[in-house]
């Protein structure tokens, strides 16, 4: 289903059903808890109040990433965008585009862009992003699309020469045939027109760096691991005691991941009716509720090869901690 808001000269495209995201999570929640281990999509993270509290982490010392990002961003996207003739820039998971002003003036300066797409499951993310971007870039065309990347990449636009950004080192959150799953899926919506993907990635670094930055010491980190609990509590009339669930971050070397799980203190009978289902959680049992998987810049370069793509520059913040790959369509 499309529809469209009128609430706005730039409009929200809508590729979502009204009940998209409650069928997802029920799907998500009955898949994760009823298998061994059981596991969470860390995407259940972000409502109002887990965006709020992932905002806040941006702001910690510990968490490294965003800042290794954007510097990347402001040494290399006049690089990034010299390597590229995009007419169409679109943000995959957009969020609230805060890094995106800086790959878009490069692109700016280039002659060759004309359009800007947006693409989140967040309407509210969109037209907060939208809006502070027309600000910045008033002349900007920019398009704003409530779709679920995962399923509908076949729905975004096909015009000019497009490049898709794909930022913030989210593909860490797939497992290794998801990640694959996603590459093709890209490189499928490119076709045969030409075009490029820029993927950030963050990189393998000491496990002292690593595990702070998803165990912070004021404890905002342990606050929004444990919110995806709230959710369900609130999205399927759930009754976990969130309280009696400590925050675990480990660092996997075999998998070169972090993982963050929700560890019961006590034994427990939860019900989550909305989802039709209820657990038993033993002592000490554990939900793993995030993947954040680190990466080696040759194998970023790999994986994208393996899509499909040819590498055509990689690039990193000063302390090598973050990296931005394009890969292009030949």
């Amino acid at each position: 289903m499309t529809t469209r808001s009128a609430d706005s000269m730039d409009m929200i495209i809508r590729h979502l059903p009204q009940d998209h995201l409650a069928r997802t999570l029920r799907a998500d929640v009955r898949a994760g808890l009823g298998s061994r281990p059981r596991t969470l999509p860390p995407k259940w993270f972000y409502d109002k109040l887990g965006s709020e509290l992932f905002d806040r982490i941006t702001e910690l010392p510990e968490y490294y990433p965003s800042r290794a990002e954007r510097e990347a961003l402001q040494e290399h996207a006049v690089h990034i965008a010299a390597a590229v003739p995009a007419s169409t820039l679109i943000e995959l998971g957009s969020g609230s585009s805060r890094k995106t002003p800086l790959l878009l003036q490069a692109l700016l300066d280039t002659g060759h862009l004309e359009r800007y797409v947006a693409v989140d499951v967040s309407d509210t993310a969109l037209a907060g992003a939208r809006d502070g971007l027309a600000a910045i870039f008033p002349d900007l065309e920019q398009h704003a699309l409530l779709a679920d990347f995962e399923t509908q990449l076949h729905l975004l636009p096909r015009q000019g020469h497009r490049l898709v950004a794909f930022l913030g080192g989210t593909i860490g959150n797939f497992e290794p045939h998801q990640r694959a799953a996603f590459l093709a899926g890209v490189r499928a919506l490119l076709g045969r027109a030409g075009g490029s993907l820029l993927l950030g990635t963050d990189l393998v670094k000491a496990p002292s760096v690593l595990v702070p930055a998803y165990d912070d010491s004021a404890g905002v980190t342990a606050e929004f691991n444990r919110n995806v609990l709230r959710v369900l509590n609130n999205s399927l009339d759930a009754d976990f005691d969130v309280d009696a669930f400590e925050h675990v971050a480990l660092w996997n070397a075999e998998q070169e991941w972090i993982e963050m799980r929700l560890r019961a203190q006590r034994r427990m009978f939860v019900r989550l009716p909305g989802a039709g289902m209820h657990l038993r959680l033993d002592e000490g049992e554990e939900l793993r509720t995030e993947i954040s998987a680190k990466f080696r810049p040759q194998a970023v370069a790999a994986e994208l090869a393996a899509a499909g793509f040819t590498v055509a520059g990689q690039w990193t913040d000063p302390q090598e901690r973050f990296a931005l790959t394009l890969g292009q369509v030949l």
